[in-house]
């Protein structure tokens, strides 16, 4: 069998691990004869960083679209959908699997020109819903029925994006499935609190360290968390910030954490490499998650493997994970007191903390594993590739 993915852009982040895990993953099984990545140019110097290199070393692996760029841009976008109409006239793969916005909408619509007989789409985050203004909302849902309409199978990363997607009119929910993004279990479940560690990063072995793994840009819910952080260290005095990512707000943030008179209480890590974050998890007492667009962010599951409580907005896919008084607490996006709240009493109370990181690490031991994620990719490729499959959707 013959499968290309297709994503605009491997930077470091969610939706670029878990596509290069199941390609890599998908590789390694037997009855794949080519199983190849297409993704838009990156940059290592860019502040999200790139994995390109943990794929280009491989034959036949990654391929490189030079148009394929975020940004909107008509020309290249028309000239970049018939190159990759060409591309799968070439190689005719039996499936075509697309990620991300640009190359979910580019990928679909030229897959379906080319007539690919299988066409999927994964749903890493909303493109569309109260985030944005109006019109790019109207822009970015009409582009997605365009599309939807080609697609023969959508993936959700958590149940709550198939949802969002079908009350929106695209698709029928005998189109959807949903498959949890996997990662390496084993890094996480074997992070410890590492006392030197957080020496190095000036962290006390009594502070009560709250950690964020998010890039330093709009919509992650930085801003939420400076604003609820004096209430936060007037009541736990030795309470500080572990901010895992790099980004172009980090000047914006520092500035704004320095006329505050708290940049003391604030340890900003940079960009990291993936690698590194289970043992940054490690040391933190709590994760935070505030991101106000989210399919199912993986900083959650990640943190409960290494037996951390969690906190999030409860917004996407986070309640999936994130279960009120069991494995975490959810608040509702912009309440300051409900967040401040969640985490003055997971100061105090370390038992509850053990308590609930020993539930969230049990969970997602069983639902998270990248062999679990595969498998399960597998086998929805060999269903839709039986030509008995109903197919939906397409012309």
């Amino acid at each position: 069998m013959r499968v290309i993915h297709l994503i605009t852009r491997l930077i470091v982040g969610g939706a670029q691990e878990n596509t290069i895990a199941t390609v890599l993953g998908l590789r390694a099984k037997p009855g794949f004869e080519q199983v190849e990545l297409i993704a838009g140019p990156t940059d290592p110097a860019w502040p999200e960083g790139s994995l390109e290199s943990r794929v280009s070393g491989l034959p036949g692996c990654l391929s490189i679209e030079p148009g394929l760029v975020r940004q909107i841009a008509p020309m290249r976008d028309w000239a970049t959908y018939w190159a990759l109409y060409r591309r799968f006239l070439r190689q005719r793969p039996m499936i075509v699997h697309t990620h991300s916005g640009k190359a979910g909408i580019l990928g679909r619509l030229a897959a379906s020109r080319a007539r690919v007989p299988c066409i999927i789409h994964t749903i890493h985050g909303p493109s569309f819903g109260a985030f944005q203004n109006k019109l790019s909302n109207r822009a970015f849902l009409a582009a997605e029925r365009l599309a939807g309409a080609k697609t023969h199978h959508f993936v959700g990363v958590a149940d709550a994006m198939c949802r969002q997607y079908l009350d929106a009119g695209i698709g029928q929910p005998s189109q959807y499935s949903t498959i949890y993004s996997g990662f390496d279990l084993d890094a996480f479940l074997n992070a410890k609190p590492c006392q030197k560690r957080r020496a190095e990063l000036g962290l006390g072995p009594n502070d009560f360290v709250v950690g964020k793994i998010a890039r330093l840009f709009d919509l992650k819910g930085h801003d939420q968390l400076f604003e609820v952080l004096p209430a936060l260290v007037k009541a736990i005095p030795q309470a500080k910030l572990l901010l895992v990512g790099g980004g172009p707000l980090a000047d914006r943030f520092e500035a704004r954490l320095r006329s505050m008179g708290l940049r003391d209480r604030v340890v900003f890590t940079g960009l990291v490499r993936p690698e590194a974050v289970p043992d940054l998890v490690g040391i933190m007492d709590v994760l935070v998650h505030l991101s106000f667009r989210e399919g199912l962010p993986r900083a959650l599951p990640q943190a409960m493997a290494a037996g951390k409580p969690v906190v999030a907005y409860a917004l996407d896919g986070a309640p999936e994970v994130c279960r009120q008084g069991e494995t975490g607490h959810l608040v509702q996006p912009n309440d300051v007191k409900g967040l401040l709240h969640a985490l003055v009493s997971l100061a105090k109370s370390p038992e509850t903390r053990r308590s609930m990181g020993s539930h969230g690490r049990e969970w997602v031991r069983n639902h998270f594993a990248t062999e679990t994620m595969v498998q399960a990719i597998e086998e929805l490729y060999l269903r839709l590739a039986n030509p008995s499959s109903s197919r939906h959707g397409v012309d």
